[in-house]
């Protein structure tokens, strides 16, 4: 049976995430989802899900301090190619650096920076925070049955500004381009929370569930 670990490094609340995919999971008929913080639990994993709350810098020095745990995510997903969804700041840190509060190195799987949301439109509040609308970018199978216009919930001032355009899978608008989804090979990244994000959300993480890179 298919194993899904959401990766648990003290880095938010995870009850709403395990929730929608341990749903999702059901009604899809994909397996199982457990939430840990154990290496042992990632090195068995199917597919790999890390979310991530706060500030990029916060959250790679939190998963740091668990010991083994990057190493077990980067070998499942750099080596053995297990599916990855990285969610909110556990996208970001898929960048090559992050400019938070200070530079700091990401896991640079796929080049590019995490910089501040600076709008055209200054009265345009930062953080970007609520629903907006996708704009898709390249077809993707996490993408299957979403369009451009559906909506996805954000809680962001942070955004991976990628290297290569072929990496960018979708973005939204906010006084201009907002990176809202990344990807390349077995990885890809949402700014926004799927759990968070209703029909829109719960589609995608069915589709991430049922993806075979």
């Amino acid at each position: 049976m298919s194993l899904t670990v959401v990766v648990d490094y003290d880095s938010g609340n995870l009850h709403s995430a395990e929730k929608a995919f341990q749903r999702m999971a059901a009604e899809t008929g994909k397996g199982s989802v457990i939430v840990s913080s154990r290496p042992e639990d990632v090195a068995r994993a199917d597919r790999v899900v890390l979310p991530g709350d706060g500030a990029f810098p916060a959250c790679r020095a939190a998963l740091s301090r668990f010991t083994g745990l990057f190493e077990a995510i980067e070998e499942a997903v750099t080596v053995r190619a297990r599916p990855f969804l990285g969610i909110c700041i556990g996208m970001q840190m898929m960048a090559t650096r992050g400019h938070e509060y200070r530079e700091t190195p990401g896991f640079g799987w796929i080049a590019g920076d995490v910089v501040r949301i600076e709008p055209a439109d200054r009265t345009l509040k930062v953080p970007h925070m609520g629903w907006n609308d996708l704009v898709i970018d390249r077809p993707h199978p996490v993408l299957a049955g979403i369009g451009t216009g559906q909506h996805a919930y954000f809680v962001h001032s942070y955004h991976f500004r990628v290297a290569d355009p072929a990496h960018l899978l979708a973005h939204c608008d906010y006084g201009g381009p907002i990176t809202a989804i990344v990807g390349r090979d077995n990885m890809v990244g949402t700014q926004f929370h799927p759990e968070k994000s209703q029909a829109t959300g719960l589609r995608l993480i069915a589709n991430f569930l049922a993806w075979r890179p």
